[in-house]
């Protein structure tokens, strides 16, 4: 399996700009949203269940999945959440296996926005939290999503609140500035992963 750091954050928080800022520096990052978006692709037997119990109106004139409106489905509705989670998560727990099995580089970037609420953190090694402050989280989410304030706080209030994530977390970028400041974060926590996972190695092999 390998050595495997967890990158978590809030919406809007940049995990994706630190995420590439590993890939570039040669990390293999599995993503646990690119993997849920995967399970669902026109024709899988998931988005065909997800059909059957919300109708046709799922799908978007591609045949795709409509997200927006599944979201509007299940946000309210605890039961229909549960029930899509028991879909969706053995799937998504089974591809993000059969891809950490395939890394080659000395530890995997696993990005997992709902490490928190799912409680994942202990399936890491170590864990890496992308910290902004709400004020941050609720502009950056506004205009990137083009959604109201009051529905990117509901968002903001169905997940983990900072204190939570920064509870778990061993190491934490601020990301609070200009994009390009966290380069200089993400390049001294690569060299101190590419350390750790090395001395890993050292200690499982006979």
């Amino acid at each position: 399996m390998g050595y495997i750091v967890a990158l978590t954050g809030g919406i809007g928080s940049g995990k994706s700009t630190v995420a590439n800022a590993f890939a570039d520096l040669g990390t293999h990052v599995i993503d646990a949203d690119i993997i849920a978006r995967q399970v669902v692709e026109p024709e899988s037997p998931a988005l065909q269940a997800i059909v059957t119990r919300y109708g046709a109106e799922m799908l978007l004139a591609d045949g795709s999945l409509n997200r927006r409106l599944l979201r509007e489905r299940i946000f309210a509705h605890a039961a229909e959440k549960a029930w899509l989670n028991a879909l969706l998560h053995p799937l998504i727990q089974q591809e993000t296996q059969r891809q950490m099995q395939q890394a080659t580089s000395p530890y995997v970037l696993w990005v997992v926005p709902l490490l928190v609420e799912n409680k994942l953190w202990q399936k890491a090694n170590r864990v890496l939290v992308v910290d902004v402050s709400v004020e941050t989280q609720l502009k950056r989410t506004i205009q990137r999503d083009h959604v109201s304030e009051d529905h990117a706080k509901q968002i903001l209030a169905a997940q983990a609140t900072r204190e939570q994530r920064l509870a778990v977390a061993d190491d934490v970028i601020d990301n609070n500035g200009a994009p390009d400041a966290i380069a200089l974060d993400v390049a001294r926590l690569h060299a101190r992963y590419l350390k750790l996972a090395h001395q890993a190695d050292l200690q499982e092999k006979p």
